[in-house]
């Protein structure tokens, strides 16, 4: 402000009066977005609650001439408001956790048909002193093996879907990208997805009786 350097963008400027220089440290012109970072999320009251009392006392003072309209965002409010995640990135997410879904339901009948087919085992094992706990057990871990050979699959698909997002020429096409922690959270999604989808199937597959089974043999 002291150099007087140029600048970029919308300046609003409110009040009858003509304005010589926006940048004054008294006109009642707002051309400068501020970003604050807060120790904590509370302080986020406190800070908004400043700036408001700040606002009414220049509004006391004849500065400003409408009624101060105090806006503080976070960064998602403020990526919200500025639109800049587009809409068909969010139909994507939407659909890609539709397609999830329907993953999901046909896994479970796809893991009770084959664990329902071992019936013969199960009831052979439960005989020889196997417990329904288990009998569970090792089923949400063949549950769990899926999910995690499931993931690595997915991780595969997953880059490759990502390098052809860098290739577009929309702006956020360079952004796209995998850290570790989205890494990690997608394991953990697909071990913990492949559990639920096991944990119905494993629990039909824990009520099978021996006697019957044995019978049958």
């Amino acid at each position: 402000m002291d150099l007087k350097l140029s600048t970029s963008g919308m300046t609003n400027c409110f009040g009858n009066e003509p304005v010589n220089d926006a940048r004054d440290v008294n006109a009642a012109c707002a051309w400068v977005q501020y970003w604050v970072e807060l120790e904590a999320a509370g302080q986020a009251k406190d800070y908004r609650a400043w700036l408001e009392n700040y606002s009414a006392q220049q509004k006391a003072a004849g500065r400003y001439q409408r009624e101060p309209n105090v806006r503080l965002r976070d960064v998602m409010d403020w990526l919200d408001y500025r639109q800049v995640v587009p809409g068909d990135v969010r139909l994507q997410m939407w659909l890609a956790f539709g397609f999830l879904l329907v993953c999901l339901v046909n896994t479970v009948g796809l893991l009770l048909a084959k664990f329902l087919r071992r019936s013969g085992e199960i009831g052979v094992r439960r005989a020889l002193g196997a417990s329904r706990r288990e009998i569970f057990k090792q089923c949400l871990v063949e549950a769990g093996t899926i999910g995690l050979a499931g993931g690595l699959l997915g991780l595969v698909f997953a880059l490759l879907g990502l390098w052809a997002v860098r290739q577009r020429p929309a702006s956020y096409a360079e952004l796209a990208h995998l850290d570790g922690s989205m890494l990690l959270l997608t394991f953990v999604m697909a071990i913990v997805a492949s559990l639920i989808a096991g944990a119905l199937p494993a629990w039909r597959a824990m009520q099978v009786a021996p006697a019957l089974q044995l019978k049958s043999q």
